[in-house]
């Protein structure tokens, strides 16, 4: 395949990139579209549809999180690291991050109660198990965005602007959100619909995302402070994978088996994957909104571009997972589809990493 700047989206449906086998049969199929892109908006790679808008839900959260920084807010506010790490993270709700976003906000001078993300169980199932046990509902403070929800509200104390309501699209956080999202993402913006916590999601094309992701490694001739703003971004989200995510969730596990590899995941089959040596991005989509592909997906297409070793024994489980039944027996496997992603090597198709 060759880069193309403006691929048609065509009329033909995404290819087939994931297969569920149950034995040696296929069960199930799910077809990916996914786009490589550079920092200047070029296609390196792309296959499926990569025009047509998708919301990325939650793998925007380190874009989402660049106005804290180059506002001036999270140095204002004397953020941590591991606070910034939070700011991008779908976490599980342990401990590590639930006791964080608590001190973060008692700093602020407010509680859990500003939160506007709603509260839901931990996805940590030990974490869940240990509320239940306690019978303590969860709080806000459990919810997957509560540190994208914190940064929030640093953001609109720095810039004068209410707490209340700051998820509104027309509030001055988010404001500045969508405007950073469309420079960024070089996509025209539709408005937006509203994600499961509560803020706007743009949809955008899967090219725009990927060029998104390659801009956070090198944003070029961006507003003063950019530049900075996405190193602090990204020195965050590389020094605590395990706040990203969680203990054995797949974002959290790649990033600490490829340190400096950025990995962010999205609600319905998304994924996205900034390379910062090779100052690329990548976005991708499962048609069927399964989480099961996308990573399946992810581990494949980072693999054929030399940026993750499958085999690795920490990686292997997620790059070909396998089905087991109630009894414990391996019964299947999920795992890519013959001769996806089919490109050439990384070399031979401009992938190689720039001095």
């Amino acid at each position: 395949m060759s880069a193309d700047r403006h691929p048609s989206s065509g009329s033909g449906a995404d290819p087939v990139a994931v297969l569920v086998r149950r034995g040696e049969l296929v069960e199930s199929t799910h077809r990916v579209a996914y786009a490589v892109a550079d920092a200047g908006g070029s296609l390196l790679q792309h296959a499926g549809d990569v025009r047509r808008p998708v919301f990325p839900r939650s793998s925007v959260k380190p874009l989402q999180a660049l106005p804290l920084v180059e506002s001036g807010a999270a140095e204002r506010f004397t953020l941590s690291e591991r606070e910034l790490a939070l700011a991008c993270a779908s976490h599980g709700g342990e401990p590590m991050h639930t006791e964080i976003v608590a001190a973060w906000l008692t700093r602020l001078g407010l509680d859990p109660s500003a939160l506007e993300c709603g509260a839901h169980a931990p996805s940590h199932e030990a974490t869940a198990r240990q509320l239940i046990e306690q019978r303590r509902p969860p709080s806000p403070l459990h919810n997957n965005c509560s540190g994208k929800h914190a940064g929030m509200l640093t953001l609109a104390l720095h810039l004068g602007a209410s707490t209340a309501g700051y998820i509104a699209p027309d509030h001055p956080v988010q404001l500045r959100i969508s405007a950073l999202l469309a420079a960024m993402s070089g996509a025209s913006l539709a408005p937006p619909a509203i994600d499961g916590c509560g803020v706007p999601t743009h949809a955008m094309p899967l090219a725009g995302l990927a060029t998104a992701m390659a801009r956070l490694t090198d944003p070029g001739p961006a507003p003063p402070g950019r530049a900075e703003a996405c190193a602090t971004i990204r020195a965050a989200m590389a020094a605590h994978p395990l706040l990203v995510a969680g203990t054995g969730r797949p974002c959290s596990v790649i990033m600490a088996a490829a340190p400096g590899l950025l990995v962010k995941t999205g609600a319905e089959g998304v994924y996205v994957a900034a390379l910062p040596e090779r100052r690329l991005g990548l976005a991708l989509k499962v048609d069927d909104g399964a989480g099961r592909a996308a990573v399946v997906a992810l581990v494949a297409l980072l693999a054929r571009l030399d940026a993750l070793d499958a085999a690795a024994p920490a990686i292997a489980d997620l790059a070909a997972p396998v089905l087991r039944n109630h009894a414990g027996s391996v019964v299947g496997r999920i795992e890519p589809a013959p001769g996806w992603p089919s490109f050439d090597s990384p070399v031979a198709c401009g992938l190689r990493q720039q001095a």
